[in-house]
């Protein structure tokens, strides 16, 4: 893997024709001690929300040794690339097969479910293993994040006294978990969730052992500056305090966006301006799956030296593809003098970005460099500057 010092230097001094994925190893690492150290219990890494074993064995290295897997291939690629990790299978519909095989070759003692049949199928599934940890997720309320997760999944909690009083006969150890949806803009969310499983727990009158917070834990966005992660682990110990669990009880999170955002970014090149339209060469079936489908505004930067001093104006994306969709609308704040054969950066894709690119109509190809310099935005680094708007000052 190549490295280099910067995204202008790289940019300014090979002037690629591809896109390039720019990986700061050392922001990842920052990342991972941060909730290592802080989170006031155990954290899992949310694998699906960037897949990289160079990633996966950064965060090992950093401290974190438990690993939430939601599929047989995410259990199968942790468990080559970590052999000692703790794999915890928390898709809540799981093939048959794949719990077996999870339970059999990888090692894997904890299941998420959220239905009879779910439970009746892991039972089955593992033989009825003695050494279960089973996380009965409740549905809860998406209302405080940016992308909802409260559909697919969970039990209402009024109807989870039976589940749970069932998964309490079959586990050795009952967790109840949750997610309160993806990019949580305030610790409400989390304290509005620990009261539903307060409920939960009450109505069935069974001894829990773990209690998942799961994922939502913010990074930040144009539009989309959260308060301190620290407010967070506070509101959440505090509720987690309070609950009537076992003396013993476990506090877990499984952040996946919050570890990994500030892992990646993206340099593209302008391939032509029509007006207030950039054409580049990445979109919504590479890196900017979020910014075509979801709307979601990522940090960008023009790379160039010197710096322009043109005044900064709202530009919206087009990708390399022949499909409409393959259009962000953003807006991208960007000098209004940008135009073809420029070089920008496009930041926080660590998270979701680089996993959900395609080859769609033959476009796809990134090489990945390795640079030195700070990610365009962090909650993390001491004294880096957090983006307001679309400007970053280079």
């Amino acid at each position: 893997m190549h490295k280099h010092h910067s995204a202008l230097g790289l940019a300014t001094a090979l002037r690629p024709v591809n896109p390039v994925t720019l990986i700061r190893p050392h922001a990842a690492r920052r990342a991972a001690r941060f909730f290592v150290e802080k989170f006031p219990g155990k954290t899992l890494y949310a694998v699906k929300a960037n897949p990289s074993p160079d990633l996966i064995r950064l965060l090992w290295d950093s401290g974190v040794t438990h690993y939430d897997v939601a599929s047989i291939a995410e259990v199968r690629m942790v468990r080559e690339t970590l052999p000692a990790a703790v794999l915890c299978f928390m898709h809540p519909v799981k093939a048959e097969e794949a719990i077996a095989e999870a339970y059999f070759e990888h090692d894997v003692r904890t299941f998420s479910l959220d239905s009879m049949e779910e439970l009746e199928k892991i039972v089955r599934a593992t033989e009825g293993a003695s050494d279960l940890t089973l996380c009965v997720r409740l549905r809860v309320s998406s209302e405080h994040s940016k992308l909802s997760l409260a559909s697919k999944f969970g039990i209402a909690p009024s109807e989870s006294k039976e589940l749970l009083f069932a998964a309490r006969q079959a586990a050795d150890a009952l967790g109840i978990c949750f997610h309160v949806g993806s990019q949580a803009m305030t610790p409400d969310a989390y304290a509005q969730a620990m009261e539903r499983v307060r409920q939960a727990i009450v109505e069935a009158a069974v001894t829990v052992d773990v209690i998942d917070v799961g994922g939502g834990f913010p990074s930040s966005y144009p539009g989309m500056e959260p308060p301190p992660l620290e407010l967070y682990f506070e509101t959440i110990h505090r509720a987690f305090e309070s609950l009537p669990i076992s003396y013993s009880a476990e506090l877990w999170a499984e952040p996946g966006r919050a570890l990994c955002a500030e892992y990646s970014s993206l340099v593209v090149r302008v391939e032509k301006r029509r007006g207030d339209e950039l054409f580049i060469n990445d979109g919504a079936y590479g890196a900017l799956f979020d910014a075509a489908h979801v709307g979601w505004r990522f940090p960008v930067s023009l790379l160039r030296e010197p710096d322009s001093r043109a005044k900064p104006m709202a530009f919206s994306f087009y990708g390399p593809t022949c499909d409409d969709l393959d259009h962000m609308t953003g807006p991208f704040m960007l000098p209004a003098d940008v135009q073809a054969g420029d070089y920008l950066e496009i930041g926080m894709l660590g998270a979701y970005g680089c996993a959900m690119r395609t080859g769609f109509n033959g476009f796809g190809r990134a090489e990945t460099v390795e640079v030195a310099d700070e990610p365009m935005v962090s909650l993390y680094a001491a004294g880096t500057e957090e983006v307001a708007s679309n400007v970053v000052t280079l």
